[in-house]
């Protein structure tokens, strides 16, 4: 997805971010208050989307989407009900000595085309065939699909093959997905179905009972939706 590329761009402006100041125990003061009333009851939370079935045409018309910010001051737009699971999971994982931020959330159809425009234009269509998702067949369309970076003694660990080496501490994170609604949506072992790469940073927010069910029998989205 953009985010093995878009990593290198940012992670230098992110590391000075970062050396500046870092207030731990306080970042909670950056995060948005979850307004209930923004949320809407015509939100698909098991819209599909992948590179074969893309996002319905009226999806976006109809998603509502607040503004918030992670801990160091970058702002996204999120679907209001995958913000509070998030950071709901997000304080869960705190508990267990893991900082998680939001680090790509959503991510508009005409957005995804001046990058595809971008990067073809820096990289060459190649490039953007292989790595770039085509405009409206990206889940960050959804505004349910979350990927977040880590925080460890302080540094970002944003980068594809740095965030995959963290094997001890996506194993204390990918069991606690479910409880708060989110299923990883690019499991290892599953590229040839999914048709991503592993992933560990990529996670989908369905809903608690439909998270559980995709996870306790072991599927993955597209099984699930057959």
């Amino acid at each position: 997805m953009v985010k093995s590329f878009k990593k290198k761009l940012l992670i230098g402006a992110l590391s000075a971010m970062v050396c500046c100041s870092f207030a731990y125990e306080a970042e909670a003061a950056n995060h948005a208050e979850v307004n209930p009333m923004a949320v809407s009851q015509n939100v698909d939370y098991l819209v599909f989307v992948n590179k074969t079935h893309k996002l319905p045409d009226d999806y976006e018309a109809k998603l509502p989407l607040i503004t918030v910010k992670n801990s160091f001051g970058r702002e996204f737009q999120i679907e209001p009900e995958t913000y509070r699971h998030f950071e709901q999971l997000r304080a869960a994982v705190k508990q267990k000595g893991i900082q998680i931020e939001l680090d790509s959330v959503y991510r508009s159809v005409a957005r995804q085309k001046e990058i595809v425009a971008e990067f073809t234009q820096k990289y060459g269509a190649d490039y953007v065939k292989q790595y770039v998702a085509v405009p409206g067949y990206s889940e960050h369309h959804t505004g349910l699909a979350v990927d977040i970076c880590l925080v460890v003694d302080g540094k970002i660990i944003d980068d594809n093959d740095e965030m995959i080496a963290q094997k001890e501490i996506f194993a204390q994170i990918h069991p606690l997905l479910a409880e708060y609604g989110f299923i990883l949506r690019y499991p290892q072992g599953r590229e040839n179905i999914t048709g991503y790469s592993y992933e560990p940073w990529h996670f989908r927010y369905v809903g608690i009972e439909t998270a559980k069910k995709i996870s306790g029998a072991g599927l993955v989205m597209e099984e699930y939706m057959k």
